[in-house]
């Protein structure tokens, strides 16, 4: 199985993206040079890699970047800061 990665880049506007690859390192210099002019992080660079993590199944990494993709703020915060005690309590909780 191939490697894959789930990642979270912090934009220059204080935005999180997430995203999922193959090879975290094209990927991040693909962001960092504005390879994809229509994409996300285009005009938020410049882009700081905040969080990783590693899968060997594609389709988890798939999932798990759905996952992420749809969590607050605060939540993201709490994963990227290692927090995984938080994550259950901000599962339903609205913050402002």
């Amino acid at each position: 199985m191939k490697q894959s990665y789930v990642y979270i880049l912090k934009c220059s506007d204080g935005t999180y993206y997430t995203g999922v690859t193959s090879n975290l390192t094209q990927r991040i210099f693909q962001h960092d040079i504005g390879y994809y002019p229509d994409c996300y992080t285009f005009k938020r660079r410049p882009l700081e890699l905040v969080f990783y993590c590693e899968f060997i199944d594609i389709n988890i990494a798939f999932e798990k970047e759905k996952q992420i993709k749809k969590w607050s703020r605060v939540k993201k915060e709490a994963l990227i800061k290692g927090d995984y005690d938080a994550l259950p309590n901000l599962a339903k909780k609205k913050f402002s």
